[in-house]
Parts: structure tokens; C-alpha cells; sequence
């Protein structure tokens, strides 16, 4: 694939045969950004495990401290009380059954759906258009859950939710490219040390292959993978 100049010339600020450290790596991001828009910054995580096997998948959450730069619409499908309190929490779309029949429907405007568990039933039937969005509820997420008020909460302050795909490889976003290399520096420590917490007992040798990070149009840099030991031990 041909590369343009700009392009070009943000690689050329990354030198690949280095490992940086986290700061280190957040500098060159931003230095190397060229876009005309507020780029996303990104990280990508290969992990010594096989996504085959089920006591090695790595999933999990983690709220960014410094958010994600942008609104997150959230919808809630509950129902009683638990309706007034995800609207007093800040939902962007809250309902029970007529929900449910909208997205059945076809709407999907939000980007994270949170249900009580009463009302799992009811969405079950919709597996095959929220499973492959990424968007139907989990309690391991965090978004199967009768306290609803906080995970609204904590969706709109930046909470992301993480998995292992089919290669092996963990792929989130942790800000953008207008945030202070601070507040990327805490994101992207505060995903790495989620990483290392769900680490499964079943992982065996080295756990962390490689991290790379980047902006939506820039080059990768790469991440001395002891970085996750060190953002996990400030952490704890």
C-alpha cells in the first residue's frame, strides 16, 4: 500500500528497533499526529494466550480517569424504579419492552446499552443484531446490573469495556490527540493495569508480547510491554 507524505514523514519520528515507555510513547503520538481532525489515540495489546480456549479469554473494564474526549449515548432497558434512577443518572435513552421493540426495529443510535436482569429475557432475542455490534448487555462487563445509576455513570465518565478478539490482541481507544500527554499517560496506564488484573490463571510464559501505540492516521510506536507491571504497580 503506497503511504503519503505526511505519513511518511510521522514514521520517520518513530525509531521501530526501540522500546519506549509509556510517556515516551505518548510524546511521539502527539508530535507525529498530522490530521486535520482530533485524531483517537489507540492501543493495541498482542497477549500470550490462545483466544481459543476459554479459560484464557481476557476480558474487562476499566473507567480511563481523563474519559474518552467525546459523549457517550448510553440506552437502558429497565423497568419499575430502576427507569427513574438510569434517567437520573444521566442515560440517554432509557425504556422496557417498547425499547427493546425500537432496536428490534432497527434503532441503534447509542453506543453502550445497559439492562437490568429482569429484562435480559426480553433482549435475549436480539443477540443477532447487538452480538456482532459489541452492544448486547454482559455481566461481566459490568452492564447486566440492577444498580444501573452507576454504571450510567461510569459509562459516561469513560468506562470502555475490553476483549480479546480472534488474533490474540486487545484494541481500545484511550483519548485523543487534543488530551495533555498527562492525561493520555494515565488512560493509557490505568488500561494496562486492567490488562494485567485480568490476566487468567490458565496464561502461561510471557503474557505480554507486544504493545503498540498510535493515533487513528499515525504510525505505531511501540511499548516496552514491562510497561503493564509498572502501570499495575501504581495501581495497587
Amino acid at each position: 500500500m503506497k503511504q503519503g507524505k505526511k505519513y511518511r514523514a510521522a514514521a520517520q519520528k518513530v525509531d521501530q528497533a526501540k522500546l519506549y515507555s509509556v510517556s515516551e510513547a505518548v510524546a511521539v503520538v502527539k508530535s507525529a499526529a498530522f490530521a486535520k481532525f482530533n485524531e483517537t489515540v489507540e492501543v493495541a495489546m498482542r497477549l500470550g494466550v490462545d483466544p481459543k480456549h476459554a479459560d484464557q479469554m481476557v476480558r474487562g473494564t476499566v473507567v480511563l480517569p481523563n474519559g474518552l474526549g467525546k459523549s457517550v449515548r448510553v440506552a437502558v432497558v429497565a423497568s419499575g424504579e430502576k427507569i427513574k434512577e438510569a434517567e437520573e443518572a444521566g442515560a440517554d435513552i432509557v425504556g422496557g419492552d417498547d425499547l427493546v421493540a425500537r432496536i428490534q426495529g432497527g434503532f441503534l443510535d447509542f453506543e453502550s446499552l445497559v439492562a437490568t436482569p429482569d429484562m435480559m429475557k426480553s433482549l435475549g432475542r436480539l443477540g443477532k443484531i447487538l452480538g456482532p455490534r459489541g452492544l448486547m448487555p454482559n455481566p461481566k462487563a459490568g452492564t447486566v446490573t440492577f444498580d444501573v445509576g452507576k454504571t450510567v455513570k461510569e459509562l459516561k465518565a469513560g468506562k470502555i469495556e475490553f476483549r480479546l478478539d480472534k488474533t490474540a490482541i486487545v484494541h481500545v481507544p484511550v483519548g485523543k490527540v487534543s488530551f495533555n500527554e498527562t492525561q493520555l499517560v494515565e488512560n493509557t496506564e490505568a488500561f494496562l493495569a486492567a490488562v494485567q488484573k485480568a490476566k487468567p490463571a490458565a496464561a502461561k510464559g510471557k503474557y505480554v508480547r507486544s504493545i503498540f501505540l498510535c493515533s487513528t492516521m499515525g504510525p505505531g510506536i511501540p511499548v516496552d510491554p514491562a510497561a503493564v507491571d509498572k502501570a499495575a504497580g501504581r495501581a495497587s
